[in-house]
């Protein structure tokens, strides 16, 4: 996209009714025109900008915790490259809420596990995304314009 410069023209005609020498009122016709011009940039503001990357980064921690919570019910091997990988990635977020219930983990007979802590950190740190969020709407704010 291109910047561009956006101009806006107006034109008010008032009525003046004079009287003229001989008595009779003369109306005369006043014309203003008034320009303004505005620069408009191209793009996305940097609010804008960084309400993008805050919305990625934390898509890819929420997907990563959710493949966690999958992986630990259907009884993946830790061994696995890249099951170690997703559990090595996603322990330090949901380390923040271990402990938070007496609750962590449900176990089921096979093996199958339920990570609540994980469950409850994909929560969490989905507020948190909001609260991020929500502060960077303030400052992308557009000013009002003039009618």
């Amino acid at each position: 996209m291109t910047d561009y410069e956006r101009t806006t023209s107006r034109e008010t005609r008032t009525l003046d009714r004079n009287i003229d020498p001989n008595g009779a009122p003369a109306p005369a016709a006043t014309s203003v025109r008034t320009t303004e011009s505005a620069y408009v940039a191209a793009g996305p503001g940097g609010a804008t900008v960084a309400a993008r990357v805050v919305t990625f980064a934390f898509g890819i921690l929420q997907a990563l915790l959710i493949v966690r919570i999958i992986l630990l019910l259907l009884i993946a091997n830790p061994g696995n490259d890249i099951v170690s990988f997703v559990f090595n990635i996603t322990q330090p977020f949901v380390e923040p809420f271990a402990g938070m219930f007496s609750l962590d983990r449900v176990k089921a007979d096979q093996g199958s596990v339920l990570d609540i802590a994980a469950i409850v950190a994909l929560v969490g740190w989905t507020l948190v995304e909001a609260l991020i969020l929500a502060a960077l709407r303030i400052f992308s704010r557009r000013p009002a314009e003039a009618i």
